[in-house]
């Protein structure tokens, strides 16, 4: 499986705000957009010209695939799976990225991270409708339960992790938790709304019908 070894924080101030890509350290004073909030390079903190259309939306396209931690081939694909359903292309490809399976892990505070989250579900430690899957870009569907698998339970992460989600409090609407019972459920499909103010995925979609 392809990964990204390029440093998260670099990543973070190329885009010229927190995208959250190392979990709690995002919320720490060692989070590089306190300590160092300008471009990384030795041209950083020097004063750029606007960027066109293009850089716009190439800008764009590249911060989503850093916040959900996927490459260029498999980005397409996701936009080639919704681009000829009904409804607003962006809106409906934003809800595919927020189904992919690694990432309702994280939305629902199994992992601190995208990054943790797509390693938890590489070691199989979940399983979506009583079925172990270890294929981060599944595509979960409303009514699926993620469930922690049997066999890993008893790891000390899930112990740990248990008490955290004991007290979380912060679950998208469009996600039932059963705290007693550590199992998630997709209850409804992701609204754009509910996601973030500052990914617009209309751009992606005139970058790709250029």
């Amino acid at each position: 499986m392809a990964r990204s070894i390029d440093a998260k924080c670099k990543k973070c101030r190329r885009a010229q705000e927190k995208l959250f890509l190392k979990g709690d350290r995002c919320n720490s004073p060692k989070c590089a957009m306190i300590r160092k909030p300008y471009a990384p390079g030795a041209h950083g903190k020097s004063v750029s010209r606007g960027l066109s259309e293009y850089g716009r939306q190439l800008s764009m396209k590249q911060k989503i695939k850093r916040v959900y931690g996927i490459f260029e081939r498999q980005f397409r694909k996701h936009f080639d799976e919704i681009k000829n359903k009904q409804g607003v292309t962006g809106d409906l490809f934003l809800a595919r990225l927020e189904m992919r399976l690694d990432n309702v892990i994280y939305r629902m505070g199994f992992a601190s991270s995208r990054a943790t989250a797509r390693q938890l579900v590489n070691h199989g430690c979940f399983k979506v409708n009583g079925k172990k899957v270890d294929v981060p870009s599944f595509e979960t569907k409303v009514g699926s339960a993620i469930t922690i698998s049997q066999t890993k339970e008893g790891k000390n992460y899930f112990k740990n992790q248990s008490q955290v989600l004991k007290n979380k409090k912060d679950f998208p609407s469009w996600i039932q938790f059963d705290q007693g019972k550590m199992e998630g459920k997709v209850i409804a499909t992701p609204q754009r709304s509910e996601i973030g103010s500052s990914i617009d995925p209309q751009m992606v979609v005139e970058y790709y019908s250029r």
